[in-house]
């Protein structure tokens, strides 16, 4: 889970305190029915590969494959969603905690992971692991118990809530944040029984993560990353004295990370034209301009790998992750403008599979791509205008 703490310092700090969340969504083509809130305020038959949209009181659930809404959620609030891990369930980020939707059915479940200011989810080696952030409090479970009802976690606490995030190797390893609510500072990486094999306090303003190829752990800083491997962390440093990289998209197919990347750490709001790939092989950093700006729900992964960035030009940019290169760019929405409060809707990419969901709040629409061919298979049509995106997928 990223977030768009993309302004200077003090403002970044401020944004950690959004304990105001709760989680909304939208839905598809055409007039929503009656029937289908209904359906979603009470559970509905089941729907395969669904999508949760949010809007401002409510989540809609759609179908993958139609984009048309199969149920409505009402909730009220900014929301956030992510994928809980298994093909059924969404994680729902509100002011009690993290919430659990069965968006195949959609409806919110009783299950709470309670806790002020929920952050970051991390799915990796089939567990799913949150971070709560006014706690300090990192949860890890098996996606697959979710089924079953509440499930059974192992726990981890930070020695001082901060905003953070934790990742669980296959290892049994877990790489976690180090910070207090004033000062993030690294990550500390501890084994199996919960012992400290290693740290790396050389990361200012340490904010989220991606694994690579071979379990490489990336994690962002003000001037650079931490990668950690083979009980070994390596600073990666930014060619820029400040060169925040804040949000990083990951995949086992591949050795590079896609970060974002800013260098101006005055700007109250920096819309960047350049991305950073950063190679856990070499441990090198190579950015690339991009020609336009792009958003902190601008970057996935292709089904090969390929770093895929969605700017303000409206298309999708097709990436080379070990040259750099563009290799395709595919149109889908008109040009847009990042808003200056991050909380509020903007064009977001989000990928499952072969297929690229996009959502447009100006138009009110959603749209699915496929990959191979850059062409659009469907379009959803919402009466509100749409804010955060996700779906379920098995990890």
């Amino acid at each position: 889970m990223t977030y768009g703490f993309h302004r200077r310092r003090a403002t970044a700090l401020s944004a950690l305190l959004f304990s105001a969340f709760a989680v909304s969504a939208c839905g598809a083509e055409g007039e929503e029915s009656g029937a289908a809130r209904s359906k979603g305020e009470q559970g509905g038959s089941s729907v395969t590969k669904p999508l949760a949209v949010t809007y401002d009181g409510g989540i809609y659930v759609l179908d993958g494959e139609s984009l048309k809404v199969v149920g409505d959620v009402p909730l009220k609030g900014y929301n956030r969603v992510n994928p809980a891990g298994d093909d059924q369930h969404i994680m729902v980020s509100t002011p009690a905690g993290f919430r659990v939707l069965d968006a195949a059915r959609q409806k919110l479940t009783g299950i709470t992971f309670a806790g002020a200011e929920p952050g970051h989810v991390v799915l990796h080696g089939g567990k799913t692991v949150l971070f709560t952030d006014g706690t300090g409090e990192t949860r890890i479970f098996d996606p697959a118990d979710l089924r079953k009802g509440e499930p059974g976690t192992e726990t981890y606490t930070s020695p001082s809530p901060h905003h953070g995030v934790s990742v669980r190797l296959t290892n049994g390893e877990l790489v976690t944040t180090l910070g207090t609510a004033k000062k993030r500072k690294g990550i500390a990486v501890l084994d199996k029984d919960r012992k400290e094999v290693t740290r790396n306090e050389k990361c200012p303003e340490v904010h989220g993560e991606a694994t690579a190829k071979g379990e490489a752990v990336v994690i962002g800083c003000e001037d650079g990353v931490l990668v950690y491997q083979d009980g070994k962390i390596r600073k990666v440093d930014s060619p820029d004295d400040y060169g925040r990289i804040g949000n990083q998209k990951g995949t086992g197919k591949s050795a590079v990370v896609l970060g974002d990347y800013k260098k101006d750490p005055e700007a109250e709001l920096e819309r960047p034209e350049q991305v950073s790939l950063i190679d856990t092989r070499t441990g090198r950093m190579k950015l690339v301009d991009l020609g336009t700006s792009y958003s902190f729900k601008s970057l996935a992964r292709g089904p090969e790998g390929e770093a895929l960035v969605l700017g303000t030009d409206g298309k999708i940019h097709v990436l080379d992750p070990e040259s750099g290169k563009e290799t395709d760019t595919f149109p889908v929405v008109g040009k847009w403008r990042e808003p200056m409060d991050w909380q509020q809707p903007r064009p977001e990419l989000w990928v499952r599979g072969e297929t690229a969901y996009v959502t447009d709040p100006g138009q009110k629409k959603i749209h699915a791509l496929d990959l191979g061919s850059g062409e659009k298979k469907t379009t959803g049509t919402f009466e509100r205008k749409p804010n955060e995106l996700s779906g379920v997928t098995s990890d």
